[in-house]
């Protein structure tokens, strides 16, 4: 049978309403990461303090993850999607009108996860009207919604420093989540080949199954990596380099575009070479690209290495994302669900790291030192990982070639 192209393969709408979701519930995720500058003017942080709030909405994302994850393969992604809408709202409401302390931020930082929970619903949306020569891409299309966070640090100090409060931007982000909440319910639809839901017992031997934990590693990273930095920078580029809020923000954005737009271009090509040769190639480029900034060089040099190494773990993304379907086909709302959460932990530990070791050393240096190692033993683990699927892959097509000929004769 011939097989059908990309375009002609799927549900145009649904990967679109997908890729929708996924890029305002990113926004919205992200809005602490380039305001926490701001707000800082109204509530005096620590290094520890700045990073703690930027990297709650992450944490909370990485634990809601496996709530949404579960409620796509049972009660479907679009209606799981449509609930994560309606429930995003509360964190914007309550940043708009509640907060009044440092401690009330920090709940609502928590209850933004719900935005960032948005990956276990979308990419299973996505990636079920696809088959598995095309799920790379598909995921890639709907993933590349992360470039939501392009539009928080783009936007949201401009209008935080316009209105002259910060309280405001949560306010305004309702506007373009109750659009978008539209659009999806009027045009996204679940697939007719989406898997039937199993039994909790069976989701649970998921996680006794090692290959479960190495794409969970392998997310860590990537992910974790993309969305902790992008959370992180406009404060790395304040405190190191001395920019203005909406400056640092700028920056920030040059170097998420790269990840973002790049996740398509890492399932695709993983597509075509394979998803661990694209691994291994990319957990490089971001090693290397992380101990050069280690060094601290001027602004300019500082912005390119984090512009191609923002770049290798946004395709890296889409590289590990097109292995997870291959592997676990049939349970893959739960799986997007599990690896998705260890790329939120990944994410939440990384402004830890940074801010931590900047309070105790007063410099940036070992942050990111320890980010490159971490990139290296990726790389290495991946090289490991390959070699023992292609023995248990050939062990398989020769024990499948013994039954036919046994049964032929």
């Amino acid at each position: 049978m011939e097989r059908k192209s990309f375009w002609k393969s799927g549900h145009k709408p649904t990967l679109f309403g997908a890729f929708l979701y996924f890029d305002i519930s990113f926004m919205i995720w992200g809005m602490l990461g380039p305001l926490a500058v701001v707000i800082a003017m109204d509530y005096p942080m620590t290094p520890v303090e700045k990073a703690n709030l930027v990297a709650l909405p992450i944490l909370g994302g990485s634990i809601l993850r496996l709530v949404l994850g579960f409620m796509s393969d049972y009660i479907g992604p679009k209606l799981t999607a449509q609930i994560g809408m309606g429930v995003t709202v509360i964190p914007l409401l309550l940043g708009w009108l509640w907060v009044d302390s440092l401690n009330q931020l920090y709940v609502v930082a928590l209850l933004l996860g719900i935005a960032g929970a948005s990956f276990a619903a979308a990419l299973p949306l996505a990636g079920q009207w696809y088959p598995k020569e095309h799920q790379g891409l598909a995921m890639g299309i709907a993933g590349a919604g992360n470039s939501g966070t392009v539009l928080a640090t783009l936007f949201a100090n401009r209008l935080a420093t316009h209105f002259g409060s910060w309280e405001i931007v949560f306010g305004l982000a309702l506007i373009p989540i109750v659009i978008v909440f539209v659009f999806f319910s009027l045009f996204a639809r679940n697939s007719p080949n989406r898997p039937a839901p199993k039994k909790l017992s069976e989701y649970s031997s998921l996680l006794k199954q090692r290959d479960a934990w190495v794409f969970c590693a392998f997310y860590c990273v990537t992910f974790g990596g993309f969305v902790g930095l992008a959370n992180y920078l406009t404060i790395f580029f304040n405190t190191q380099y001395g920019l203005s809020a909406v400056h640092a923000a700028d920056i920030t954005t040059f170097c998420i575009i790269a990840g973002s737009f790049f996740r398509p271009v890492g399932g695709f090509l993983a597509d075509k070479l394979g998803g661990t040769r694209m691994l291994t190639y990319l957990y490089m480029g971001a090693c290397i690209m992380l101990i050069g900034v280690s060094f601290l060089p001027p602004l300019p040099v500082v912005v390119v290495m984090l512009f191609l190494g923002m770049m290798c773990l946004g395709a890296g993304n889409g590289s590990v994302f097109q292995l997870v379907p291959q592997r676990f086909g049939n349970e893959i709302g739960l799986m997007t669900g599990i690896v998705g959460a260890a790329g939120g932990i990944g994410g939440y530990a990384l402004p830890l790291i940074l801010g931590q070791l900047y309070s105790t050393y007063q410099s940036y240096t070992p942050g990111f030192v320890i980010l490159s190692l971490i990139a290296a033993a990726s790389m290495a683990l991946v090289l490991v990982m390959q070699s023992k699927w292609r023995a248990h892959w050939l062990k398989n097509s020769l024990a499948a070639k013994k039954e036919s000929t046994s049964f032929s004769a």
